[in-house]
């Protein structure tokens, strides 16, 4: 059996493709990894507009080059005159794909991926998988009637900063965890420019902080009992993106064997344009026995030129190795796009079942907590930092 599929992506912003920035992003690199390994089939991207096309296009030239072969990538955009969705054509003209992409601001989630799951086709959306656990638990009830594998690109569960964190607290080393510190933030262009256009319609919180608050639940296991958050509108409002600078959001967890601890995790989209790297991101755990501590920003490397300026580049997350014509991308961005695609492959031949992979894969189904605590925070910054109890 032919073990390539034919795939469609939905979007063609920052994370597809690297609008707007001088990177290539992360999944059209995924895209030609997976091609170089056996993987792809037929691709198709799916835009809303005419212009993120073009930069893929752009970039897709620029790719070819180094690794030495180009996808032929075949684009649909939405047809405004006669109101058709560029998804919509995507699915109707030519091959049903086996499964897809979907990379497109958060409140289109569901949408997109009920629309193409009712089509039978399997999806992993970025996260997160939706801002309300009503479309979530619907999203989960699509995935189940149609028989799909579906997964949310929960990519921090690949980088092994966080899979080391996981074996210490099995392994005990820490004792019982008191409590988790999250640090993260990105710089200002990405609400004020790259996401511009839909900010409203999100928060920092749901953009970075629900990475976090999965991996807690990754790592632990532990069920949420009570959200609570705050934030700060002082700098975006000033120049006209209505969405906050700044969230904390502290919640308590409960154990399987029934000890609580807290996390607080402090998240923001104003930093410098001049800091050393996008993401600036630190996890500490505190236990009985010990504690652990991760610097995810440095990684180890700093490279300083005259066109460039300081750089501390994350080379785990997604970066290419190799001369022209022999690249290859490598990291744990690249790797929850291809271990999705081997997943689905294997399904398709027999080799998994979809119900084996709900304890190991963050499919729809592990999207539950998460977004218990993203819906509650969101409801405790529209009460003032009131706590939501959870049942």
């Amino acid at each position: 059996m032919d073990r390539s599929l034919n795939v469609l992506v939905v979007g063609a912003g920052m994370y597809v493709c690297g609008r707007g920035t001088d990177g290539y992003g992360t999944i059209l690199p995924a895209l030609y990894q997976a091609k170089k390994s056996g993987l792809l089939g037929e691709v198709k991207v799916a835009s809303a507009g005419a212009a993120g096309l073009k930069e893929l296009e752009e970039k897709n030239h620029l790719l070819a080059r180094m690794f030495g072969f180009k996808l032929n990538i075949k684009c649909f955009s939405d047809d405004k005159t006669a109101g058709t969705k560029s998804y919509n054509k995507a699915v109707s003209k030519g091959i049903l794909p086996d499964c897809a992409i979907i990379s497109i601001p958060d409140h289109l989630h569901y949408e997109v991926a009920s629309f193409l799951m009712k089509k039978k086709i399997s999806c992993l959306v970025v996260k997160p998988l939706a801002p309300t656990l009503k479309e979530v638990k619907k999203l989960i009830q699509i995935q189940n009637e149609n028989e799909l594998y579906c997964a949310v690109e929960f990519h921090k569960r690949f980088d092994r900063s966080n899979l080391k964190l996981k074996d210490i607290l099995a392994g005990g080393a820490l004792g019982d965890p008191l409590y988790f510190v999250v640090e993260y933030s990105q710089r200002k262009s990405v609400p004020t420019e790259k996401f511009k256009s839909w900010v409203r319609r999100t928060n920092i919180f749901q953009y970075l902080g629900i990475h976090y608050i999965d991996i807690i639940y990754f790592a632990t296991r532990a069920i949420p009992q009570k959200v609570m958050a705050l934030g700060q509108k002082n700098f975006l409002v000033s120049k006209g993106v209505n969405t906050y600078d700044s969230i904390q959001c502290i919640v308590e967890w409960k154990l399987p064997v029934g000890n609580k601890f807290t996390s607080t995790i402090m998240v923001n989209w104003i930093d410098p344009e001049c800091t050393s790297a996008m993401s600036d991101q630190k996890i500490k755990v505190i236990g009985t026995k010990g504690r652990y501590e991760a610097d995810q920003k440095n990684r180890g490397i700093c490279i300083v030129t005259d066109e460039g300026g300081v750089e501390e580049p994350n080379p785990d997350f997604c970066g290419h190795y190799g001369s022209i014509g022999e690249v290859n991308y490598q990291g744990y961005g690249i790797d929850s796009i291809l271990q999705y695609f081997d997943d689905i492959c294997k399904i398709k031949r027999g080799f998994l079942t979809v119900n084996g992979l709900e304890d190991t894969r963050p499919t729809f189904k592990q999207s539950l907590i998460p977004t218990k605590v993203l819906e509650s925070a969101n409801q405790s910054l529209r009460s003032n930092g009131k706590w939501i109890n959870l049942r």
